[in-house]
């Protein structure tokens, strides 16, 4: 056992270098009665599954580690209690990486695994046990086979009802069925709305990105509250929608960008509000991983091949709202994120997790331009799939407290730059980002801007521990938390679709950009089009098939 100690807590962990296990998900909620521990993100464990770690979720920790923190993965797979602080505070939460470690101390060893938690005030700690009956909501999960399936955990978790199961992929959704035996189960998200009306509150969507819109619409026009997977919609005016009926229908609404709910994002906006690195003029960020996902350009010439339908799929219902195009498993079930007819590719899937933290602490709003630089890539040729690296420059105008800025998107081979007067003992992150201001920097990892941490050190120092800013917003136990606890007490949620839409619609113009490298688009925000490209605009609300509207 190895023991890691901080000035506020201790936990003792038993570090392994593999990527999640049996035991990879569970939360350690036994705590001393003001704290608890709570890994960030529910990871799924299917054995069966043969897919690598899903892109823009979290498998394990192991996984979570490696992502936020670019080294090995690790895993903490055993906790005992933390030490009772002796000051503590049931209103108060805290991130102990950003309350208690240096940056080197930090980057050092297995210190990294302490900083993947939140200190949680046991007020805040309401599960099964804890929720009444009358207080408890009754939810339906929609495409639960994979990050649905561990969003519908979160939901149970927090002891509220789930009712029904929908997915179009028996196989695949199996596992979740089994799990909730009480549930009752549907094909059809539309069957299961009509059947169950007055028996649901809300619904969670997880399916590919291009049925996002039509089912959280759908949802929302039936007056049920909704939680909807990152990226919100597939389309630019699929987003701009799913906004208008947010605030037409008067329900709560959550993107499933989950670290928008930790301790980590808003140490971020409390630094760069406080100053902490002066204005900030230029954003670095991106996502080096997961590449043989998004670019499936060593498959297009497979594609065309027949394949029988599995048994159990309803295929068609899959396609949904999309032109049809024959079933192939290079897209089913889960491949499709490096498909642009049903995915966004690397920039659509990461950008709302990674760019989240400087979104909300810049109010950034939509860009001005989007220009895109691809790596080994036709448009032309290979246009169903996402370049194998892309460079993607978006330009933001000057707000009321802010300068200008440019933020520069990579992924894939495209890996965020080494700056310069960057520390001899820190790399750029894999998958996270810098924030470049007048006085140093912000860096950090995925998932709210996990690990973030200023440089250099003498900044660190004077903004950290008991120089730290006062804490200006309300922290919450966890994302489905927060969307539940907003349902109850009829507020909205922290990345509700008005903040989680323009999150959106920015990856989206990035996307866009890249099926036209090398050119500058300008975007009219008012107008929501290009002012100097009808080919882009295109691509802007492209055309449902016969049978399906918003």
């Amino acid at each position: 056992m190895n023991t890691i100690r901080s000035s506020r807590l201790r936990v003792r962990a038993k570090i392994t270098s593999d990527f999640g296990g049996s035991d990879a998900g569970s939360d350690a909620r036994r705590v001393d009665g003001s704290v608890s521990l709570a890994i960030l993100d529910r990871p799924r464990n299917n054995a069966d599954d043969p897919a690598p770690p899903r892109p823009g979720g979290l498998r394990g920790f192991g996984s979570l580690a490696s992502l936020l923190l670019g080294q090995r993965p690790l895993r903490v797979s055993s906790l005992v209690e933390p030490r009772q602080r002796a000051k503590s505070s049931a209103a108060k939460s805290e991130f102990i990486y950003a309350r208690s470690l240096n940056r080197r101390q930090f980057l050092g060893g297995a210190t990294a695994g302490v900083a993947l938690f939140h200190l949680l005030p046991g007020g805040l700690l309401r599960g099964a046990d804890n929720v009444s009956r009358n207080e408890k909501i009754n939810v339906a999960g929609i495409g639960i086979g994979s990050q649905g399936g561990s969003d519908i955990d979160g939901v149970a978790g927090e002891g509220h009802n789930v009712v029904a199961l929908c997915d179009v992929d028996d196989k695949y959704a199996a596992k979740k069925y089994a799990q909730y035996p009480k549930a009752r189960t549907f094909k059809d998200f539309r069957v299961m709305l009509d059947k169950m009306d007055k028996e649901i509150d809300a619904v969670v969507i997880g399916t590919p990105d291009h049925t996002h819109a039509v089912i959280s619409l759908e949802a929302m026009k039936r007056g049920k509250h909704v939680y909807c997977e990152k990226p919100l919609a597939h389309t630019v005016q699929e987003v701009r929608a799913l906004m208008s009926a947010a605030r037409k229908f008067k329900v709560v609404t959550q993107l499933g960008n989950q670290g928008h709910s930790s301790g980590s994002i808003r140490q971020i906006c409390e630094w760069v509000w406080a100053g902490a690195i002066g204005q900030v003029h230029t954003v670095h960020a991106g996502c080096d991983a997961f590449r043989e996902v998004y670019s499936q350009i060593r498959n297009l010439d497979k594609v065309n091949q027949n394949y029988e339908v599995p048994a159990g799929l309803d295929y068609d219902l899959w396609i949904g709202p999309v032109p049809f195009r024959p079933y192939t498993p290079l897209w089913v079930p889960w491949n499709w994120r490096g498909w642009m007819p049903f995915g966004t590719g690397a920039v659509g899937d990461w950008f709302c997790h990674v760019i989240d933290p400087a979104f909300w602490a810049l109010d950034l709003g939509a860009p001005t331009s989007v220009h895109a630089e691809v790596t080994d890539y036709d448009p032309v040729k290979h246009g169903l799939t996402y370049p194998p690296g892309t460079k993607i420059t978006f330009e933001f105008p000057k707000r009321k407290d802010r300068v200008a800025l440019k933020l520069v998107w990579f992924d894939g081979v495209q890996r965020i730059p080494q700056p310069q007067d960057f520390p001899a003992d820190e790399k750029a992150p894999g998958i996270g980002a810098i924030l470049f201001g007048e006085k140093g920097m912000i860096v950090h990892g995925s998932h709210g801007g996990g690990g973030g941490h200023l440089v250099p050190d003498k900044v660190m120092d004077q903004f950290s521990g008991k120089n730290a800013p006062q804490e200006k917003i309300p922290r919450v136990k966890n994302h489905a938390w927060d969307w539940l606890e907003a349902i109850r007490n009829g507020r909205q949620a922290g990345s509700d679709f008005s903040y989680g839409g323009p999150l959106t619609q920015a990856a989206l113009l990035g996307a866009i950009a890249v099926r036209f490298p090398g050119q500058t688009l300008r975007w009219d925000e008012e107008k929501a089009r290009f002012t100097n490209h009808d080919d882009a605009n295109a691509h802007l609300n492209p055309p449902y098939r016969e049978g399906w509207s918003l």
